[in-house]
């Protein structure tokens, strides 16, 4: 982090200085750094006299008196909060009064480290992601004591190398790690409820929802000992909120050793770097393949015929299924279980299929059989959705599909992000599109989906689950009961 910091400094017109305790440390990122240089100038990215102009704005010190001509100093230690403390007291004696002090934790207070400074109005947060060159976002943040004037300062410098500033009140997590919540802790809950294996969660969300990784190929990526004890400092700080709470499975797999890519074994194996996928489960041969009823309620019902339609499929219309028939639900929060039930249709031939995003726009058909599925019906809807080439998978039954359970706990939790005031929505969405790689910020996908449909599924969920964590936040449910969306400003 360290060493990204300081070459985007370099790179936006800063004369930078670099300590580190360890000693040769800082002179093997200069190094480090030149070296990163002088490949663009070979790549003809950069000529190569500014490659030799970019070195000479480094300077490597030795003691931390030589900081005291500096107009910021941001620091990249370990996540302690006493190391942390120590350090910007060392440094207050060292540097003019006018500098800012800026920390890059991830997920401590702002205020708490700034709190013994004589002079906490001059610091603030300055969180860069990792890595910094290419990540183009840094959170600023501003603890209880912070200048507002100070943050102007470090937005206009974020600006200054290139990256884009977003603005968040000291609440854990901040913006990001914050909003990051709801993809990998209910894709946990997923696979801990045994609804789908690790894979096929990560396929489910990629072809549906169009995410570049999957949650479990992201946290490999990231790797446990990272990600987990974020988990858990979110968690703990917001005093046990049940959105946030981490999983036994990556508290396990941290304990064992399964950390991900770098010890090469996580939820997958890797060869050489590569990642080892599972095979998919090959599709069924069903012949002749029974008559489809579609349930009244199935949600995106014209969708889901004129699909059956092109799909060759022979449909019953009448107002209750025959004996053969095969039994269609597409509800959205609720199981495919409840459906039947409430609804008096056969389990044993009753399948659900998720329609919250528009077939059109997937990848991949997701079913859901119910405990009382037959095998015969199960391969026979899995069959008849594979006859277009489409990937399908088949999980088991839950409230709320793969998809819709994670869309609507990340559009959830970022509504409450914007109940607490934490930052602005177009921030929100910013940081998240820049600093997660999602493919919508989490306000512009409630949009796309609706905040009728994801109140919906919500409300739905926790009336399935009986749990907290799908609470809907207040902001989501006064827009999705006005029509507003959710990238509407309030005046």
């Amino acid at each position: 982090m360290g060493r990204g910091i300081a070459q985007m400094a370099a790179q936006g017109g800063c004369a930078v200085k670099l300590y580190d305790s360890q000693p040769g440390a800082a002179a093997s990122a200069v190094g480090a750094i030149g070296e990163q240089w002088d490949k663009l100038a070979a790549k003809g990215r950069i000529p190569a006299a500014e490659a030799d102009k970019l070195k000479q704005r480094l300077a490597v010190v030795d003691q931390l008196e030589a900081m005291a001509e500096c107009d910021l100093v941001v620091e990249a230690v370990v996540e302690q909060v006493a190391v942390k403390q120590a350090l910007f007291a060392a440094l207050e004696a060292v540097v003019s009064e006018t500098a800012v002090l800026a920390t890059n934790t991830s997920s401590l207070s702002v205020t708490v480290i700034g709190a013994a400074l004589k002079h906490p109005g001059r610091f603030a947060g300055l969180h860069y992601f990792n890595p910094v060159p290419l990540m183009r976002v840094v959170e600023v943040i501003a603890g209880l004591r912070t200048d507002p004037q100070v943050c102007e300062r470090l937005c206009n410098h974020v600006r200054q190398i290139g990256h884009t500033p977003v603005q968040a009140k000291d609440t854990p997590g901040f913006i990001v790690n914050h909003a990051g919540r709801g993809y990998g802790t209910e894709a946990l809950r997923i696979a801990s409820e045994g609804v789908a294996d690790f894979a096929t969660i990560d396929r489910i969300l990629k072809d549906q929802a169009g995410f570049k990784l999957g949650p479990f190929e992201l946290m490999d990526l990231t790797a446990l000992d990272v990600s987990h004890p974020v988990m858990e400092s979110v968690y703990h700080q917001y005093y046990q909120e049940p959105r946030y709470r981490p999983s036994v499975i990556t508290a396990q797999r941290l304990a064992g050793g399964l950390l991900g890519r770098k010890t090469g074994a996580g939820f997958y194996a890797y060869t050489d770097g590569a990642i080892q996928l599972p095979p998919e489960p090959a599709v069924p041969v069903v012949s002749p393949a029974p008559p489809v009823w579609v349930s009244p309620r199935a949600a995106r019902r014209a969708d889901l015929l004129q699909l059956l339609k092109n799909l060759g499929a022979s449909i019953e219309t009448a107002e209750a299924p025959t004996a053969a028939a095969l039994i269609v639900v597409a509800p959205l929060g609720f199981d495919v279980s409840t459906i039947a039930a409430v609804d008096r249709l056969d389990a044993t031939r009753t399948v659900g299929i998720d329609m919250l995003v528009p077939d059109a726009g997937t990848k991949r058909r997701v079913l859901a059989t119910n405990p009382a599925t037959t095998p015969a019906m199960r391969d026979a809807a899995h069959a008849l959705f594979a006859r277009d080439g489409k990937a399908v998978s088949v999980i088991r039954d839950s409230a709320g599909f793969v998809t819709q359970r994670v869309l609507a706990t990340i559009v959830n939790i970022a509504s409450d992000i914007c109940q607490q005031g934490i930052c602005s929505p177009q921030d929100l969405d910013t940081a998240v599109v820049l600093g997660l790689g999602y493919p919508l910020g989490p306000l512009a996908l409630g949009d796309r989906l609706g905040a009728a449909s994801v109140l919906e599924i919500l409300f739905n969920m926790q009336t399935v689950h009986g749990d907290p964590r799908y609470r809907p936040s207040p902001w989501l449910r006064r827009r999705g009961a006005l029509g507003l969306s959710l990238t509407h400003l309030e005046s």
